[in-house]
């Protein structure tokens, strides 16, 4: 008899024991099911319970906008060409001189290390981060923003940068280097 089933084409041998399945799995169905349909669609005929009706709508005031003529406070004030040539050439900074070593880096990128006063002349030292250690005097240049030492005293190094507005004129900056955490606490 096992050898006749062999012989018996394998799509054959499929497609009875897929119709064996199906007759086993028909003999499966519950006999309450149709009596829990039933339950089921009474319920669904008479729901239980009330819904409150929706509170009305607000009315809210409309309100005009009477300064569209106006300047919009959320952007530059516009000058005239005139004063924008003579901003940017009078105030600029000098593109002509030789650009210093610690121009390459942002101010942020920057640590101040220590400061010096040698001979009543005051000077700070600088960590760049490219690992060297550099010594600025009043007047040196750092920063990408045209920034030049105007005070060094113990706490910090003074400067001020050079920055292009929204008008397009240069426009002066005040900032501090200061020391941060790790290089007090190395002194």
């Amino acid at each position: 008899m096992m050898t006749e089933w062999l012989m018996i084409p394998r799509w054959w041998r499929v497609l009875l024991a897929g119709l064996v399945g199906m007759v086993l799995l028909s003999g499966c169905r519950d006999a309450e099911m149709t009596a829990l349909d039933a339950h089921l669609d009474t319920l669904r005929q008479r729901p239980e319970g009330s819904i409150e009706s929706l509170p009305p709508a607000p009315v809210y005031p409309t309100a005009d906008y009477s300064q569209a003529q106006q300047r919009s406070p959320f952007s530059a004030e516009r000058r005239t060409q005139e004063g924008v040539a003579a901003s940017s050439q009078g105030d600029g900074p000098d593109r002509q001189r030789p650009r210093e070593p610690l121009e390459r880096f942002p101010l942020e990128q920057l640590e101040l290390v220590g400061t010096l006063t040698v001979g009543g002349q005051p000077s700070a030292l600088i960590r760049a981060p490219d690992g060297n250690v550099y010594r600025l005097f009043e007047g040196h240049y750092l920063g990408t923003d045209f920034g030049r030492v105007t005070v060094i005293h113990d706490a910090g190094v003074e400067l001020v940068e050079r920055v292009r507005d929204g008008g397009g004129a240069w426009r002066q900056r005040q900032r501090t280097l200061e020391f941060n955490d790790s290089s007090q606490a190395a002194e």
